[in-house]
């Protein structure tokens, strides 16, 4: 191979987002799905908010307090949206070539699997954004919710969760490359193995004593405990954030190295190019 291909070349990123911007534009259906499940969400979560409101009213509990804690319901559910459809774009863009039979082609041309995953990163995030920022605008419009309202911690809580989200994509398009279509399903169901001990919609100090630990090995569950800090006594948690941004690191270090081992290991048993069921 040349020794200009052998180097990073963002125009073969650009050109990997291109094809995925092409083919989202491309289906009406695909653009509809980014905003109607993050929709369906905040539907049933916002009206829960309205019934645990309600509720409380008639029993006498004080309104303010009662409609924090329902509002950090809705909070939860976005930010919730922001890790499993970071995760979901990152593996759906890495799918749309194992469906197509692509990938062999991909891996025997000059692109860089750096440069693959990075567009691959990058339409995360734009999946991300155009599925979520109208159901912000749903969550207000509503239910009175203003996610925007939580301001710098916005960025924080997102650049964590997006970073779990794309660690999390790597080892299952890892696992997809090894073990063919057959491993599918787990694009769309590791982070819920991960949500109990994430601690959604709870704190952390709901969990049995020995489940602790595990719950704060998972860098989401610092960014959640953030966001009922900011909901409830309009603390930004730094700490939290520093901890999460130290475990995503280590985490990402560690699927990258996974990703690239498991890729190795799809060369050598020439499951790239058998990629059925």
């Amino acid at each position: 191979m040349s020794a200009p291909a052998a180097r990073f070349s963002p125009a073969r990123v650009a050109a990997m987002v291109r094809r995925y911007v092409y083919l989202l534009r491309s289906s009406w259906p695909r653009l509809l799905e980014l905003i109607y499940w993050p929709a369906v969400q905040l539907l049933t979560w916002g009206f829960l908010q309205n019934f645990i409101t309600q509720s409380a009213q008639a029993d006498g509990f004080a309104a303010g307090k009662v409609g924090l804690a329902a509002g950090a319901f809705i909070g939860a559910m976005l930010l919730w949206e922001i890790l499993f459809r970071g995760q979901l774009g990152f593996s759906i863009s890495f799918l749309e070539e194992m469906w197509s039979r692509n990938m062999g082609n991909l891996l025997m041309s000059p692109l860089r699997p750096a440069e693959f995953v990075l567009a691959l990163m990058t339409m995360s995030v734009l999946r991300l954004t155009i599925g979520l920022v109208p159901v912000t605008g749903l969550a207000w419009l509503l239910f009175g919710y203003d996610f925007w309202s939580l301001g710098f911690a916005i960025p924080l809580f997102f650049a964590n969760l997006i970073g779990t989200s794309w660690a999390v994509g790597l080892v299952v398009s890892g696992l997809i490359l090894r073990n063919g279509m057959g491993a599918e399903s787990i694009a769309w169901t590791l982070l819920f193995l991960m949500m109990p001990l994430a601690c959604v919609y709870y704190p952390v100090a709901v969990l049995p004593l020995w489940l602790r630990p595990f719950a704060w090995a998972l860098p989401p569950t610092y960014v959640f405990e953030g966001l009922r800090a900011a909901a409830f006594d309009g603390a930004l948690r730094l700490d939290l954030m520093a901890w999460a941004a130290a475990l995503n690191v280590a985490y990402f270090i560690v699927a990258t190295m996974i990703f690239l081992r498991l890729l190795q290991s799809a060369r050598r048993a020439g499951s790239l190019v058998q990629m059925g069921e």
